[in-house]
Protein backbone atom coordinates (compact mmCIF):
# COMPACT_ATOMS: atom_id res chain seq x y z
CA UNK A 1 0.00 0.00 0.00
CA UNK A 2 3.04 2.40 1.37
CA UNK A 3 4.15 1.97 -2.50
CA UNK A 4 1.26 2.43 -4.15
CA UNK A 5 0.60 5.93 -2.50
CA UNK A 6 4.51 6.90 -3.14
CA UNK A 7 4.00 5.84 -6.58
CA UNK A 8 0.67 7.10 -7.23
CA UNK A 9 1.63 10.56 -5.49
CA UNK A 10 5.57 10.92 -7.04
CA UNK A 11 6.09 12.35 -3.93
CA UNK A 12 8.87 11.25 -1.73
CA UNK A 13 9.12 13.97 0.72
CA UNK A 14 7.79 17.71 1.70
CA UNK A 15 9.15 20.98 2.93
CA UNK A 16 8.32 22.22 5.89
CA UNK A 17 8.75 26.48 5.80
CA UNK A 18 7.46 27.36 8.67
CA UNK A 19 9.82 29.96 10.17
CA UNK A 20 11.51 30.01 6.84
CA UNK A 21 10.65 33.54 6.86
CA UNK A 22 12.28 34.50 9.86
CA UNK A 23 15.84 33.45 9.29
CA UNK A 24 17.27 35.61 11.89
CA UNK A 25 14.82 34.18 14.73
CA UNK A 26 15.90 30.69 14.08
CA UNK A 27 18.24 30.49 16.95
CA UNK A 28 16.55 32.71 19.50
CA UNK A 29 12.78 30.46 18.61
CA UNK A 30 15.10 27.32 19.37
CA UNK A 31 15.74 28.46 22.45
CA UNK A 32 12.34 29.19 23.35
CA UNK A 33 11.01 26.12 22.21
CA UNK A 34 13.68 23.68 23.85
CA UNK A 35 13.64 25.34 27.12
CA UNK A 36 9.53 25.63 26.65
CA UNK A 37 9.60 21.88 25.43
CA UNK A 38 12.04 20.89 28.56
CA UNK A 39 9.43 22.72 30.72
CA UNK A 40 7.16 20.63 29.52
CA UNK A 41 8.14 17.35 29.58
CA UNK A 42 9.61 17.70 33.52
CA UNK A 43 6.05 19.42 34.40
CA UNK A 44 4.02 16.18 33.25
CA UNK A 45 6.38 13.79 34.12
CA UNK A 46 6.50 15.08 37.78
CA UNK A 47 2.84 15.60 37.89
CA UNK A 48 2.50 12.08 36.64
CA UNK A 49 5.10 10.59 39.38
CA UNK A 50 3.60 12.31 42.46
CA UNK A 51 0.05 10.74 41.17
CA UNK A 52 1.33 7.84 41.26
CA UNK A 53 3.71 7.62 44.20
CA UNK A 54 0.92 9.05 46.66
CA UNK A 55 -1.50 6.96 47.52
CA UNK A 56 -4.29 9.73 48.51
CA UNK A 57 -3.91 10.75 44.79
CA UNK A 58 -4.90 7.30 43.39
CA UNK A 59 -9.01 8.64 42.76
CA UNK A 60 -10.72 9.33 39.41
CA UNK A 61 -9.76 13.27 38.76
CA UNK A 62 -6.28 12.75 39.17
CA UNK A 63 -6.29 9.62 37.87
CA UNK A 64 -7.84 11.21 34.45
CA UNK A 65 -4.99 13.84 34.97
CA UNK A 66 -2.18 11.47 34.87
CA UNK A 67 -3.44 9.85 31.89
CA UNK A 68 -3.88 13.82 30.53
CA UNK A 69 -0.38 14.92 31.26
CA UNK A 70 0.92 11.11 29.19
CA UNK A 71 -0.97 11.99 26.76
CA UNK A 72 0.16 15.34 26.45
CA UNK A 73 3.69 14.54 26.67
CA UNK A 74 3.37 12.20 23.70
CA UNK A 75 1.71 14.85 21.82
CA UNK A 76 4.23 17.28 21.94
CA UNK A 77 6.54 14.11 20.96
CA UNK A 78 4.80 13.73 17.84
CA UNK A 79 5.72 17.85 16.55
CA UNK A 80 8.40 19.37 18.66
CA UNK A 81 11.40 17.63 18.09
CA UNK A 82 11.33 17.47 14.68
CA UNK A 83 10.41 21.24 14.63
CA UNK A 84 13.61 22.03 16.92
CA UNK A 85 15.47 20.22 14.37
CA UNK A 86 14.68 22.11 11.34
CA UNK A 87 15.01 25.19 12.80
CA UNK A 88 19.00 24.72 13.70
CA UNK A 89 19.54 22.62 10.45
CA UNK A 90 18.90 24.16 6.45
CA UNK A 91 17.44 20.64 5.16
CA UNK A 92 14.02 21.67 6.14
CA UNK A 93 12.44 18.21 4.77
CA UNK A 94 9.72 15.77 5.91
CA UNK A 95 9.37 12.18 4.16
CA UNK A 96 6.09 11.60 2.59
CA UNK A 97 5.53 8.19 5.37
CA UNK A 98 7.40 10.56 8.18
CA UNK A 99 4.36 13.29 7.20
CA UNK A 100 1.59 10.97 7.38
CA UNK A 101 2.70 9.38 10.53
CA UNK A 102 3.38 12.93 12.22
CA UNK A 103 -0.19 13.68 11.42
CA UNK A 104 -1.49 10.22 12.91
CA UNK A 105 -0.08 10.65 16.07
CA UNK A 106 -0.75 14.37 16.15
CA UNK A 107 -4.49 14.02 15.35
CA UNK A 108 -4.56 10.82 17.57
CA UNK A 109 -3.20 11.96 20.87
CA UNK A 110 -5.20 16.05 19.80
CA UNK A 111 -8.51 13.37 19.52
CA UNK A 112 -7.53 11.35 22.68
CA UNK A 113 -6.99 14.95 24.45
CA UNK A 114 -10.25 16.64 23.56
CA UNK A 115 -12.33 13.29 24.74
CA UNK A 116 -10.08 13.11 28.25
CA UNK A 117 -11.45 16.75 28.99
CA UNK A 118 -14.79 15.33 28.72
CA UNK A 119 -13.93 12.62 31.11
CA UNK A 120 -13.11 15.02 33.15
CA UNK A 121 -16.13 16.96 32.92
CA UNK A 122 -18.12 14.41 33.55
CA UNK A 123 -16.27 13.54 36.79
CA UNK A 124 -16.39 16.61 38.52
CA UNK A 125 -20.20 16.36 36.96
CA UNK A 126 -20.73 13.70 38.50
CA UNK A 127 -18.90 14.15 42.26
CA UNK A 128 -20.93 17.60 42.37
CA UNK A 129 -24.35 16.97 41.80
CA UNK A 130 -24.40 13.43 42.86
CA UNK A 131 -21.45 12.69 45.74
CA UNK A 132 -23.05 10.25 47.22
CA UNK A 133 -22.84 7.96 44.43
CA UNK A 134 -19.48 8.81 43.32
CA UNK A 135 -17.65 6.48 44.04
CA UNK A 136 -20.29 3.76 42.70
CA UNK A 137 -20.69 6.02 39.30
CA UNK A 138 -16.74 6.54 38.89
CA UNK A 139 -15.38 3.17 39.78
CA UNK A 140 -12.08 2.05 38.30
CA UNK A 141 -13.53 -0.11 35.44
CA UNK A 142 -15.81 2.83 34.51
CA UNK A 143 -12.37 5.05 34.98
CA UNK A 144 -10.54 2.76 32.48
CA UNK A 145 -13.41 2.52 29.99
CA UNK A 146 -13.28 5.80 29.59
CA UNK A 147 -9.99 6.09 28.85
CA UNK A 148 -10.31 3.13 26.56
CA UNK A 149 -13.16 4.92 24.46
CA UNK A 150 -11.26 8.03 23.93
CA UNK A 151 -8.10 6.63 23.08
CA UNK A 152 -9.60 4.33 20.82
CA UNK A 153 -12.01 6.70 19.42
CA UNK A 154 -9.61 9.14 18.84
CA UNK A 155 -7.04 7.32 16.68
CA UNK A 156 -9.53 5.84 15.09
CA UNK A 157 -10.95 8.82 13.52
CA UNK A 158 -7.15 9.88 13.22
CA UNK A 159 -6.95 7.04 11.17
CA UNK A 160 -9.64 7.84 8.64
CA UNK A 161 -8.83 11.46 8.52
CA UNK A 162 -4.86 10.79 7.76
CA UNK A 163 -5.62 8.11 5.11
CA UNK A 164 -8.44 10.36 3.20
CA UNK A 165 -5.74 13.06 3.06
CA UNK A 166 -2.73 11.16 1.72
CA UNK A 167 -4.66 9.08 -1.13
CA UNK A 168 -5.11 13.17 -2.36
CA UNK A 169 -2.64 13.54 -5.77
CA UNK A 170 0.66 14.75 -4.85
CA UNK A 171 2.97 15.80 -7.20
CA UNK A 172 6.55 17.71 -7.81
CA UNK A 173 8.45 18.76 -4.67
CA UNK A 174 5.81 20.53 -2.17
CA UNK A 175 5.95 22.80 0.44
CA UNK A 176 4.39 23.04 2.99
CA UNK A 177 3.68 26.45 4.83
CA UNK A 178 3.54 25.02 8.43
CA UNK A 179 6.56 23.52 10.63
CA UNK A 180 4.41 20.63 11.26
CA UNK A 181 2.03 18.29 8.84
CA UNK A 182 -1.08 19.53 9.42
CA UNK A 183 -4.35 19.20 8.01
CA UNK A 184 -4.89 22.36 5.89
CA UNK A 185 -1.38 22.80 4.64
CA UNK A 186 -1.20 19.66 3.71
CA UNK A 187 -4.46 19.50 1.50
CA UNK A 188 -3.38 22.91 -0.09
CA UNK A 189 0.12 20.70 -0.90
CA UNK A 190 -2.41 18.44 -3.04
CA UNK A 191 -2.83 18.59 -7.04
CA UNK A 192 -6.50 18.98 -7.04
CA UNK A 193 -9.16 20.40 -5.31
CA UNK A 194 -11.00 18.03 -3.32
CA UNK A 195 -13.89 19.73 -1.59
CA UNK A 196 -15.74 16.53 -0.86
CA UNK A 197 -12.54 14.85 1.43
CA UNK A 198 -12.80 18.52 3.52
CA UNK A 199 -15.87 18.27 3.80
CA UNK A 200 -15.70 14.42 5.10
CA UNK A 201 -12.24 16.12 7.63
CA UNK A 202 -14.59 18.90 8.65
CA UNK A 203 -17.08 16.72 9.76
CA UNK A 204 -14.65 14.20 11.47
CA UNK A 205 -13.57 17.68 13.18
CA UNK A 206 -16.74 18.60 14.29
CA UNK A 207 -17.62 15.42 15.91
CA UNK A 208 -14.15 15.37 17.85
CA UNK A 209 -14.16 19.31 19.46
CA UNK A 210 -17.44 20.43 19.05
CA UNK A 211 -18.96 17.30 20.16
CA UNK A 212 -16.60 16.93 23.11
CA UNK A 213 -17.14 20.68 24.12
CA UNK A 214 -20.81 20.35 24.05
CA UNK A 215 -20.65 17.34 26.37
CA UNK A 216 -18.39 19.88 28.64
CA UNK A 217 -20.90 22.26 28.40
CA UNK A 218 -23.32 20.31 29.23
CA UNK A 219 -21.61 19.12 32.42
CA UNK A 220 -20.48 22.40 33.50
CA UNK A 221 -24.30 22.94 32.73
CA UNK A 222 -25.59 20.98 35.34
CA UNK A 223 -22.31 21.63 37.58
CA UNK A 224 -23.70 25.48 38.08
CA UNK A 225 -27.03 24.70 38.45
CA UNK A 226 -26.20 22.52 41.70
CA UNK A 227 -23.78 25.01 42.75
CA UNK A 228 -26.43 27.44 42.60
CA UNK A 229 -28.37 25.46 44.89
CA UNK A 230 -25.75 25.06 47.80
CA UNK A 231 -27.09 27.71 50.60
CA UNK A 232 -23.33 28.59 51.85
CA UNK A 233 -21.44 31.17 49.77
CA UNK A 234 -18.32 29.22 51.26
CA UNK A 235 -19.86 26.22 49.93
CA UNK A 236 -20.11 27.44 46.36
CA UNK A 237 -17.03 28.78 46.40
CA UNK A 238 -15.52 25.33 47.66
CA UNK A 239 -17.20 23.45 44.70
CA UNK A 240 -16.57 25.63 42.03
CA UNK A 241 -12.39 25.62 42.77
CA UNK A 242 -12.48 22.43 42.57
CA UNK A 243 -13.49 23.15 38.66
CA UNK A 244 -11.23 25.72 37.96
CA UNK A 245 -8.48 24.46 37.10
CA UNK A 246 -10.25 22.17 34.23
CA UNK A 247 -12.03 25.03 33.15
CA UNK A 248 -9.07 26.80 32.87
CA UNK A 249 -7.54 23.69 30.41
CA UNK A 250 -10.27 23.29 28.74
CA UNK A 251 -11.49 27.25 27.61
CA UNK A 252 -8.00 27.67 26.16
CA UNK A 253 -7.45 24.08 24.59
CA UNK A 254 -10.62 23.96 23.09
CA UNK A 255 -10.54 27.70 22.36
CA UNK A 256 -7.50 27.25 19.73
CA UNK A 257 -8.83 23.35 18.51
CA UNK A 258 -12.28 25.94 17.31
CA UNK A 259 -10.12 28.55 16.22
CA UNK A 260 -7.85 26.39 13.58
CA UNK A 261 -10.68 23.21 12.87
CA UNK A 262 -13.94 24.78 12.86
CA UNK A 263 -13.75 27.40 10.39
CA UNK A 264 -14.74 27.52 6.16
CA UNK A 265 -12.07 27.26 4.45
CA UNK A 266 -12.20 30.91 3.03
CA UNK A 267 -11.48 31.57 6.62
CA UNK A 268 -7.71 30.15 6.33
CA UNK A 269 -4.52 31.99 6.72
CA UNK A 270 -1.43 29.32 7.43
CA UNK A 271 0.67 32.62 8.08
CA UNK A 272 -1.88 33.34 10.82
CA UNK A 273 -2.32 29.61 11.54
CA UNK A 274 1.58 29.00 12.21
CA UNK A 275 1.39 31.25 15.31
CA UNK A 276 -1.73 29.73 16.67
CA UNK A 277 -0.27 26.50 16.40
CA UNK A 278 2.71 27.27 18.17
CA UNK A 279 0.19 28.05 21.25
CA UNK A 280 -1.80 24.81 21.42
CA UNK A 281 1.60 22.21 20.04
CA UNK A 282 4.13 23.97 22.58
CA UNK A 283 2.13 26.08 24.90
CA UNK A 284 -0.98 24.42 25.97
CA UNK A 285 0.79 20.89 26.94
CA UNK A 286 2.86 23.30 29.51
CA UNK A 287 -0.89 24.33 30.70
CA UNK A 288 -1.91 21.43 32.04
CA UNK A 289 1.21 20.76 34.72
CA UNK A 290 1.12 24.20 35.41
CA UNK A 291 -2.44 24.98 36.36
CA UNK A 292 -2.76 21.87 37.94
CA UNK A 293 0.06 22.19 40.48
CA UNK A 294 -0.50 26.32 41.13
CA UNK A 295 -4.27 25.38 41.72
CA UNK A 296 -4.33 22.30 43.90
CA UNK A 297 -3.94 21.83 47.23
CA UNK A 298 -3.51 18.17 46.96
CA UNK A 299 -0.81 18.36 44.99
CA UNK A 300 0.57 21.04 46.47
CA UNK A 301 0.78 19.01 49.66
CA UNK A 302 2.23 16.00 47.66
CA UNK A 303 5.24 18.01 46.19
CA UNK A 304 6.15 19.10 49.34
CA UNK A 305 6.04 15.49 51.12
CA UNK A 306 7.99 14.09 47.95
CA UNK A 307 10.70 17.57 47.97
CA UNK A 308 10.88 16.72 51.95
CA UNK A 309 11.66 13.05 51.45
CA UNK A 310 14.23 13.80 49.02
CA UNK A 311 16.06 16.53 50.71
CA UNK A 312 16.07 14.37 54.24
CA UNK A 313 17.61 11.54 52.02
CA UNK A 314 20.17 13.72 50.47
CA UNK A 315 21.24 15.32 53.72
CA UNK A 316 21.91 11.94 55.08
Amino acid sequence: IRNFIMNETKVMEFILIGFSDFPDLQIPLFIFFFLTYLATLTGNILLMTIIGVHRHLHIPMYFFLSILSFSETCYTFAIIPKMLVNLITEEKSISFTGCAVQMFFFFGFGGTNCMLLTAMGYDRCVAICKPLHYRVLMNNRVCSQLVAFATVTGFTLSLIDTYFIFTLPFCGEKEINHFFCDMAPVIQAACTENNGIETVIFIFCIVVVFGSFLLILLSYILIFNTILKIPSTKGKCKAFSTCASHLTVVTVHFGCASIIYLRPKSAYSLEKDTLISVTYTVVTPLLNPVVYSLRNKDVHMALRKSLGRNLCAWVR
